[in-house]
């Protein structure tokens, strides 16, 4: 606890940090410095600097915190770097690494007033941990709410506007005020239209279609200083899948569909007669059955995830034999020969790395009661956030009322009406997208840390019962420039993990 720790003497500098946008949504720096003052004064803390920070920690080069490090780095003694939270210091671990540097050397200890926490070099593996965990969850909610080009998208999509190359039968044209606008194509949507009125009656396949739009020259969406080519028969089924002709836009990502504002030329009607005829189809040639009983080709465990620690190259997978499998990599003596490893070696490597990787009963309950105090920051500001949002999104729909009870007074125009109106539903539009963008970064947060944490006590046991795409997905999240050296793994474990490799072996961490 850091109320045991002395630091009689000890000079401190206090780092009161708000982004850009946090500054703008109210929160005080005064405030910060106010409660970290206190905590200096009971700590025997003597300050002998303040900073107070506007930046973004996930942005840019962090010119004011260069200036905090340099400033500490000049002293000829050991500082307490005092901050709210974690999250105040840092949102990613590239900082962890110059930070422990400096811990190493003398230079500088931690204080985390929220956390209750000091590093320091006599900190134990069970507070580094704790550290560790912080910044984990730190990183995932910055990583969702930093995202303008996602909010610049949601906010769009529920405006209704599409956010890429509309598709054929549509063109992206630009208006007079330079504004992108999406028309129908009058030359090529008759055709368009015509294609799904004969696919639904069940009568014409795709090949019949793509004679079709052959005979009557329907070629792709025309790109910028490419050629259009007439459609080929994915294009064409693609366009049959398409709700955005009917007036919906699908987004697999967020798996939703968003009403839009463009005009349409089939109805929804037509487009599900086409769907079925689509299903039916599948149904007969028994498609649909084997795409759910099979996989068109063999997956691997390593797909994407290895390279050639002596050419770099990414290494492939290949079946013998029809059952065993082999990674093709490349000779350490001799590197312009192949060389094929038998799998199952690899992955016995990785299993007595999960193996290693423990958290024992006494330090797990002290991780997860941290996990219970920590991040409180994170917590405050997004029920802050939430908050504020919802009495914006009220206030507008007030607005709303208001100007809607003027126009039927007849005291403003039809057309101001309509501009005004217009202009709010867009704000809503806008804070409806940002509200979805918190929600989504606190739901991730938490998933996060809870993932890590359970792979942390039951990696290997996990590991053993996945099939191959999680395994894949749990070797990608905690392993870091995974290579193969002939036969053996080169890795690097992502923290908090690198810190809990036979940690049930070590006793430092216990009280006393």
């Amino acid at each position: 606890m850091i109320d045991k720790i002395s630091n009689k003497n000890m000079k401190a500098v206090i780092l009161a940090r708000v982004s850009t946008q946090e500054q703008t949504q109210g929160h005080s720096i005064d405030a910060q410095i106010e409660r970290l003052r206190e905590h200096c004064k009971r700590r025997n803390l003597i300050v002998v600097k303040e900073f107070r920070i506007v930046e973004s920690s996930t942005k840019g080069e962090r010119k004011e915190f260069k200036e905090v490090i340099e400033f500490i780095k000049q002293q000829k003694q050991e500082i307490a770097l005092v901050a709210e939270a974690v999250d105040r210091i840092q949102r990613g671990f590239k900082e962890s690494v110059l930070l422990s540097d400096m811990i190493q050397l003398g230079q500088v200890c931690l204080h985390f007033n929220k956390e209750n926490l000091v590093i320091n070099q006599n900190s134990n593996p069970s507070e580094i941990l704790r550290w560790d965990f912080s910044v984990l969850g730190a990183k995932s909610y910055a990583l969702d709410i930093s995202h303008n080009t996602k909010r610049s998208l949601l906010t769009k999509l529920q405006k209704g506007e599409l956010t890429r190359i509309a598709p054929i039968g549509y063109l992206n044209i630009k208006d007079e005020q330079g504004k992108s606008k999406i028309i129908v194509d009058k030359s090529r949507a008759f055709l368009v239209k015509e294609m799904f009125e004969m696919y639904s009656t069940g009568k014409f396949a795709i090949g019949d279609l793509k004679k079709f739009a052959q005979e009557n020259n329907l070629t792709n969406t025309f790109f910028k200083h490419k050629e259009a080519k007439p459609v080929s028969s994915s294009v064409i089924a693609q366009m049959l899948s398409n709700s955005f002709y009917y007036g919906e836009i699908y987004v697999k990502k967020y798996d939703r569909f968003y009403p839009h504002n463009y005009e349409v030329f089939i109805t929804r009607e037509l487009f599900d007669r086409c769907q079925l005829v689509k299903k039916s189809r599948a149904e007969k040639n028994n498609r649909l059955q084997i795409t759910q009983q099979t996989s068109p080709k063999k997956d691997f465990v390593f797909r994407g995830l290895l390279k050639c620690d002596i050419t770099g190259r990414t290494i492939s997978s290949d079946i013998k034999k029809g059952k065993h499998t082999y990674l093709i990599t490349w000779n350490p003596k001799n590197p312009s020969k192949k060389i094929y490893v038998n799998e199952n070696k690899i992955l016995n490597q990785v299993k007595d790395i999960f193996k290693s990787i423990s958290i024992p009963d006494v330090l797990l309950e002290q991780i997860t009661k941290h996990l219970q105090d920590s991040h409180t920051a994170e917590k405050e500001y997004h029920s802050h956030k939430i908050g504020q949002i919802n009495k914006d999104e009220s206030k507008i729909q007030e607005k709303l009322n208001e100007l809607l009870d003027m126009r039927l007074e007849k005291s403003i125009s039809k057309e101001m009406f309509e501009k005004k109106s217009q202009s709010l539903r867009d704000e809503l539009a806008s804070l409806n997208a940002e509200k979805q963008i918190h929600q989504n970064a606190d739901n991730n947060f938490k998933n996060t840390i809870a993932t890590a944490f359970t792979l942390a006590s039951k990696a290997y046991d996990i590991f053993e019962s996945s099939k191959i795409t999680e395994k894949r997905n749990l070797i990608a999240f905690m392993f870091s420039n995974l290579k193969l050296n002939g036969e053996n793994l080169v890795f690097t474990l992502k923290k908090p993990f690198d810190l809990m490799v036979n940690l049930s072996e070590q006793t430092t961490w216990l009280p006393g």
